[in-house]
């Protein structure tokens, strides 16, 4: 698995010796370094950290997650009969792609608590499952934002084309699953179980075959840097940009409201993946030209990576609320869903306070998802 659940960030990897068969393992707990002078660095304080830090943390994700992606995945079966946006397809697919990810993380919280003991090909499939997730919700991400820019900015071109951008957008989605697949195709190849030397545990982690400069890691690194978080916030910082500069010229009173969720959209993206991907950085430079030698500093690092990974995770618990019950039509669906199971009462303030009509805006269209909408 490609991440910091079992990354040796501050591990010097130079330039492997030996034949084409010997292997560069990506695994903290390993303590496989080139280096003599580095080779007694001891992990355990960081596999310690790790036994306490990711288990309690991935039962809240799992848990906020689980809820709120089950209730998009609800209210779009509820309401079937109801033609569906371009925007309602990627958010389906973004359900659905979160609660497989969410899948994978108490396998390693288990992993983090007594090892892997699942065994191999369980490795492999989760490793790959776990990065299929990571990239098509990303780059789903990416096609919601794609598509508030069409609706909003392109106004015009979107109410002529509705069938076709519904038929592209589930031909879109198709290809965002193969692509995603296709750059999880290194899990399948590397994951492997490790045993750790300083214990009778084994771990999950992606092993990989030694070549010069470790081109191999390094490339598997920049796509999932490039792939994984450089492309969608490109695109998310030009679709969000040309959609602000568009509701500047309207004269709405939910402009500010929209305003405010395009804001929160992006810093929520930013601030919880920049400084995972920045840690993939900085790995990828380590495994180019060895960086940190330095025992304490390693050590420290790792403790980081954990850190920086935990809040990366965080993206599948937020994105129901942020891209989903932030809108009207959402809210309002689920509000009916309520009433239609005995939940709420028609006659309550929350029925009340959703109920009546609201005012068709720039960022309320009838037609499409409110995903941006307050």
């Amino acid at each position: 698995m490609e991440d910091f659940m079992t990354t040796q960030m501050g591990t010097p990897m130079g330039t492997p010796e030996g034949d084409d068969y010997s292997t560069i393992t990506d695994d903290y707990s390993s303590g496989t370094e080139d280096y003599s002078e580095f080779s007694s660095c001891d992990k355990s304080y960081v596999r310690e950290f790790r036994k306490y830090y990711e288990p309690p943390l991935y039962a809240v994700i799992v848990s906020l997650g689980v809820i709120g992606n089950f209730l998009v995945l609800w209210i779009y079966v509820h309401f079937k009969s109801r033609k569906k946006t371009m925007t309602d397809v990627y958010l389906m697919n973004l359900a659905v792609a979160d609660l497989l990810f969410l899948l994978t993380l108490p396998l390693w919280a288990s992993d983090a608590l007594r090892g892997w003991t699942f065994g191999s090909l369980l490795c492999k499939f989760t490793s790959a499952c776990y990065k299929i997730n990571f990239f098509s919700s990303m780059l789903l991400l990416t096609c919601i934002s794609v598509d508030r820019y069409i609706v909003i900015v392109q106004t015009t071109k979107a109410q002529n084309s509705k069938t076709t951008r519904l038929l592209c957008s589930k031909l879109v989605c198709l290809i965002v699953w193969l692509l995603a697949v296709f750059l999880a195709v290194p899990e399948l190849i590397f994951a492997s179980k490790k045993d750790d030397p300083d214990s009778d545990w084994q771990f999950c982690t992606l092993v990989y075959w030694a070549n010069e400069h470790n081109r191999t890691k390094i490339l598997v690194l920049v796509l999932q840097i490039f792939m994984g978080f450089c492309v969608p916030l490109v695109v998310m910082i030009f679709c969000y940009s040309c959609i602000i500069l568009t509701l500047m010229k309207t004269r709405n009173f939910e402009k500010h409201k929209a305003l405010r969720v395009i804001f929160a959209v992006v810093a929520v993206f930013v601030l919880s993946q920049l400084p995972y991907n920045a840690m993939l950085i900085v790995e990828a430079s380590q495994a180019a030209n060895v960086t940190i030698t330095n025992c304490d500093i390693s050590q420290n690092f790792d403790i980081a990576a954990q850190i920086m990974k935990g809040v990366a995770y965080t993206h599948c618990c937020i994105n129901p609320f942020l891209y989903v019950f932030i809108g009207v039509r959402f809210r309002r669906d689920l509000l009916k869903m309520m009433q239609y199971y005995g939940c709420v009462s028609p006659k309550g303030k929350l029925s009340k306070l959703y109920g009546t009509p609201f005012r068709a805006s720039v960022m309320s269209d009838t037609d499409t998802t409110q995903a941006l909408s307050l």
